[in-house]
């Protein structure tokens, strides 16, 4: 069972900027390994550390095409347009239709402080954008065109 719990809207920590991480060391792995762990028992499919109480620039997403870890993620480029309807574990029973951006490149660091550079679109284009902006204070409800209850 994780040690860790979802913080929910309204706890203080999701609408700070999340800050960057120095050092990968212990401390940050085992924040993934039990991040991982929260989003697995949530079904997630993404999952940021403010998200877990920890306010660092660490973000973990699945769509079913593998794990990324990203320290310190920042979005490279973005393209294209698309709406859709998005969800957060912070915010249970509640769903958005937001616009993202079809296609971002997006660059970090891995739990072994290698810098990876992913080309996304779709899902895992989606998942990365609204992890970062969790990592910014942003929430999918600051930019839905409509709330779904």
């Amino acid at each position: 069972m994780a040690k860790l719990k979802i913080r929910v809207l309204g706890d203080k920590i999701l609408r700070k900027k999340a800050e960057p991480v120095k050092r990968i060391n212990q401390n940050i792995t085992t924040l993934l390994d039990n991040m991982l762990e929260v989003m697995r028992e949530a079904d997630g499919v993404g999952l940021a550390a403010p998200q877990v109480g920890v306010s660092k620039r660490v973000i973990i997403v699945d769509v079913g095409e593998g794990l990324y870890e990203l320290i310190n993620p920042e979005i490279l480029e973005q393209s294209g347009y698309e709406t859709a309807v998005e969800g957060c574990l912070s915010i249970p029973n509640l769903a958005g239709e937001v616009t993202r951006s079809a296609r971002v490149k997006v660059k970090g660091l891995n739990r072994f402080g290698e810098e990876i550079v992913l080309d996304a679109e779709g899902l895992f284009a989606r998942a990365l954008q609204h992890e970062i902006d969790h990592l910014d204070g942003i929430l999918f409800i600051d930019k839905a065109s409509s709330i779904l209850e």
